[in-house]
């Protein structure tokens, strides 16, 4: 058994070669503790583990089920997050997001956030761990807010990102008011084809009504109820979405700022409330 012999396996299904190589590399380290240096260094690598990581590749050849649901963790600005099919898989994309709000958080002594769609809870952890503000993180999914409690226990900030079980702001109490307002919201148009590895990503997370303008639309009219004096609302980007979320932000939000991503789409856009 070899690395090559795996690989074809994954190529063979119709993942692309560099893809199928990198994740090789994936199982071989977490189910095997064999890193690309043991690899240089000529260790030999026991039976067994190669046939855990075989049967592993097979997994995923044959169901396309993605790598990060196979290993059960997701690396995402810095940290492994715990991932299982009842969430995204935390993104690049998403990291412009997340690091602009941690900018503004920063440079006005921000406290508290609100991470609506928190799925794994990547987001929310990932801004309490980098900054003083509390984030309560709130999701529809039982199941989701589950694996978002893993990871905050894990991250050691039980106390920095709370989650609460809510259809956006349903369990949001009248006295409870943020900074800042942050989603990455299901906004992929209802009967968009997809690829195969993000059709096995929960549909709830991902799809949307109104040419995926639903939870854009919804978020932006509660928002100025839950914000403080002056504090944002934040959103990832669906392709070719910025100028019809920016109008709907126009009525309540000035400033309003889109920023592109390396391929340069457009991915974020905020605004601060007028």
């Amino acid at each position: 058994m070899n690395i090559q012999i795996i690989t074809k396996i994954l190529t063979d299904a119709g993942i692309e070669e560099n893809e199928a190589k990198k994740e090789v590399k994936m199982l071989l380290e977490h189910f095997s503790n064999y890193t690309e240096l043991d690899r240089l260094l000529g260790k030999i690598l026991p039976e067994n583990d190669w046939n855990r990581v075989l049967q592993k590749a097979e997994l995923r050849a044959q169901t396309r089920l993605p790598i990060q649901y196979i290993i059960g963790e997701s690396y995402f600005m810095g940290e492994y997050f715990k991932v299982s099919p009842s969430v995204l898989i935390p993104r690049d994309e998403t990291e412009l997001l997340v690091r602009e709000a941690i900018k503004i958080i920063k440079n006005n002594n921000f406290k508290n956030v609100l991470d609506i769609g928190t799925g794994s809870g990547c987001i929310a952890c990932t801004i309490a761990k980098q900054t003083e503000a509390v984030v309560l993180g709130v999701d529809i999914s039982l199941d989701a807010l589950r694996v978002a409690l893993d990871n905050v226990t894990k991250l050691g900030i039980n106390n920095r990102a709370v989650f609460r079980k809510s259809d956006l702001f349903e369990k949001i109490r009248v006295n409870e008011t943020f900074d800042i307002i942050i989603s990455n919201p299901p906004y992929i148009p209802i009967g968009t084809t997809v690829d195969l590895e993000v059709m096995k990503e929960p549909a709830i997370a991902l799809f949307s009504d109104e040419n995926g303008l639903k939870f854009y639309r919804k978020i932006i009219e509660k928002a100025p109820t839950y914000l403080n004096p002056e504090g944002y609302l934040m959103f990832e980007l669906g392709y070719g979405e910025s100028l019809e979320v920016k109008t709907l932000m126009e009525k309540s939000f000035c400033k309003i700022t889109i920023l592109k991503d390396l391929a340069g789409i457009d991915r974020v856009i905020y605004g601060q409330l007028n």
